[in-house]
């Protein structure tokens, strides 16, 4: 059993008691009144907490009333993912810090975040009940790793990198690669690293985990093939969950449905245990595909999609900026952050998974970029709405 599923105890019980217990549902994706009236609970004195210990989120706040319902939540003030590129907030002392990451952007400012004790365990607890929920812990049997994500090295603090290390801790390690191998002076993309690795695994028939940027995997692949290389049959306890997006290989992005049966194909690893995830510095409450590779909300938080000019939230199906809605962190006023992702939002029979939480599409990134994809994206969006 993985430690992570441990108990957690948040800074302080008294004045985060409903906080606590809504954290301590097992359940990842519970649903009902008693889960709606405890996430409101909690979010109440979330805001509470930062409003007495961060003056921005005191200002913000201002003398707004608390939360009363789940529909409250539309009314909750929301700080927008790109506030944390340009200013460092917290709400907690700075020596309650114990971890400091960045986001893993490819330009411009990156995002800072600060995480105490509860916020780093707490999110990390939610990741292993995930896991667990889905049947992925497994102490029975040594796995190989292969990590598209930068091999951590002093001074290199990137949230992806932290992320990816730890979910090494869910089944026990035989031997782990990394897709982006620390040069001394920087990382640089391993491909023929990356395929030596999946070649071993497959000939001493041993399960391997990869983690990490889906663009990286795609293109071993694709050297695969360019090498002549037949597919290879990796064992079906095999998994891949996806994090990061494609970054700044976005013009060489392929759809999702492509992807994952290019793995299938070329490594024989079962659609279903080819998964996506989203998350980001900013809210690292874990998003986990489900069999159908749809993204449900778990019930440690609530999203919203909110339309691209009024900002009002809009009903199921309509794309807008995502929301992301969690009363769990402690350390920083993050917990209601609008990102720049455009989504929509989608019931739980619009998925049939058996999971009866909502979940949510990523659509692409607002504004103008320099990756076509996501502009055309913003707009095929925003031409609706004229």
């Amino acid at each position: 059993m993985s430690s992570y599923l441990g108990p957690v105890t948040v800074p302080n019980p008294s004045a985060l008691a409903e906080v606590q217990r809504l954290c301590d549902l097992a359940k990842p994706y519970d649903v009902g009144p008693d889960a709606d009236a405890l996430f409101v609970s909690a979010m109440n004195e979330s805001n509470r907490w930062h409003a007495e210990r961060s003056p921005f989120f005191r200002s913000l706040w201002g003398a707004r009333e608390p939360l009363e319902s789940i529909e409250d939540i539309a009314r909750q003030p929301f700080v927008h993912a790109n506030f944390f590129k340009m200013h460092e907030v917290v709400s907690i002392p700075r020596e309650d810090v114990k971890l400091h990451v960045t986001s893993s952007g490819t330009t411009g400012q990156k995002s800072q975040m600060f995480f105490d004790d509860w916020t780093l365990r707490s999110g990390q607890r939610m990741v292993a009940r995930i896991f667990e929920h889905y049947g992925w812990i497994d102490p029975s049997r040594p796995v190989d790793y292969l990590i598209y994500t930068y091999q951590p090295k002093p001074g290199v603090n990137l949230g992806a990198s932290f992320t990816d290390h730890y979910l090494c801790d869910f089944a026990p390690v035989r031997r782990v690669e990394y897709g982006l191998p620390s040069t001394g002076t920087g990382h640089e993309f391993d491909a023929f690293g990356a395929v030596r690795a999946l070649l071993r695994s497959a000939e001493d028939g041993v399960p391997v985990r990869i983690f990490g940027f889906p663009a990286f995997l795609s293109f071993t692949l694709d050297r695969m093939r360019a090498l002549g290389l037949p597919p290879v049959k990796l064992s079906d306890d095999s998994l891949v969950l996806f994090g990061g997006g494609w970054k700044g290989n976005a013009d060489k992005q392929i759809s999702k449905r492509e992807l994952y049966a290019k793995i299938t194909d070329q490594l024989g690893i079962p659609d279903e245990r080819v998964r996506d995830g989203f998350g980001s510095v900013e809210h690292s409450v874990p998003y986990i595909e489900c069999a159908r590779h749809n993204m449900h909300v778990p019930v440690w938080s609530r999203v919203l999609i909110r339309d691209v000019r009024t900002l009002e939230p809009v009903p199921h199906g309509e794309p807008g900026y995502l929301q992301f809605v969690s009363p769990f962190i402690t350390s920083a006023p993050a917990q209601s952050v609008l990102m720049g992702d455009l989504a929509t939002l989608h019931t739980p029979a619009e998925c049939g998974c058996g999971l009866d939480t909502p979940w949510f599409e990523i659509r692409g990134r607002a504004g103008l970029s320099r990756n076509k994809s996501c502009a055309i994206a913003a707009a095929e969006l925003l031409k609706d709405k004229s």
